[in-house]
């Protein structure tokens, strides 16, 4: 009876070894397929998870070109505004500019017809007084005497509307040629300086020159040709008697009422 219980408990040893490993062997038959397709899936995730980063790099890349481009862009239309103002802003100068020289040339213009009026009606001016003014070797002040002779020539002419006055300085033959031109003219701005400063002439009614040893009122080379020729001439010219001549001969042509 023993021998027969233990005989069993072999038995039943035995089948349940067997049914262990045939267990294991069919589980490994089993999941060996569903690994590999695991393994594949695996595989093909990393490669997808590969082309993946690669399209995002590539994404990156083209962005970037993309940003580049748009800067370019913003940075090349910033460069074009710039560059219209500028353009705007010369274009806005060469306007003032020319309307500027329009200015100037009507102003210039006006100036030659005016000039032109003068010319025109230069003939009217006709010589009324004229005075010497004597001065001494190389100097170029006035006496007493050449001041009260120009106040009264300055008395005469005050009442005159229409006059100008020529102011012409001189010397005799002593000296340089340069060096006479220039005391000429200090002589003459002498005058000039005591008509305007002193007897209150308007400085736009006197033309001056320095002449130097030109003209010489006595063509000799002694002490008293010398003295004669160092002088200023101070001659005044008026229109105002050719005016009195042209009124009167309207009045009598019954020109005016």
């Amino acid at each position: 009876m023993k021998a027969l219980l233990i005989s069993t408990v072999l038995i039943a040893g035995a089948g349940l070894l067997f049914s262990g490993c045939a267990t294991k062997k069919y589980v490994r038959n089993t999941t060996a397929p569903i690994q590999a397709k695991v393994d594949v899936v695996g595989e093909q995730a990393n490669k997808n998870s590969e082309s993946i980063e690669e399209t995002r790099s590539q994404l990156k890349d083209v962005d970037d070109r993309a940003q580049n481009g748009i800067d370019a862009a913003k940075e090349r239309a910033s460069t074009a505004d710039h560059d219209a103002l500028t353009a705007d802003r010369h274009a806005s100068d060469a306007m003032n500019r020319a309307n500027e020289a329009s200015r100037t040339a009507d102003q210039n213009r006006q100036g030659l017809d005016q000039l032109r009026g003068v010319i025109s009606q230069i003939d009217d001016y006709q010589l009324q007084t004229s005075l010497s003014v004597p001065f001494r070797s190389a100097q170029y002040s006035l006496s007493n005497t050449a001041k009260a002779d120009l106040d009264k020539l300055a008395g005469e002419v005050k009442s005159d509307k229409r006059f100008f006055i020529a102011v012409e300085g001189y010397t005799d033959k002593v000296g340089s040629v340069g060096y006479n031109e220039n005391l000429s003219r200090r002589r003459a701005d002498s005058v000039v300086e005591y008509l305007v400063a002193k007897d209150e002439i308007p400085v736009y009614r006197i033309h001056m020159v320095g002449l130097g040893e030109r003209n010489p009122v006595d063509p000799g080379s002694n002490r008293a040709a010398n003295a004669r020729n160092r002088r200023v001439e101070v001659k005044v010219f008026s229109a105002d008697q050719a005016t009195s001549v042209l009124s009167a001969t309207t009045d009598a042509a019954g020109g005016r009422p």
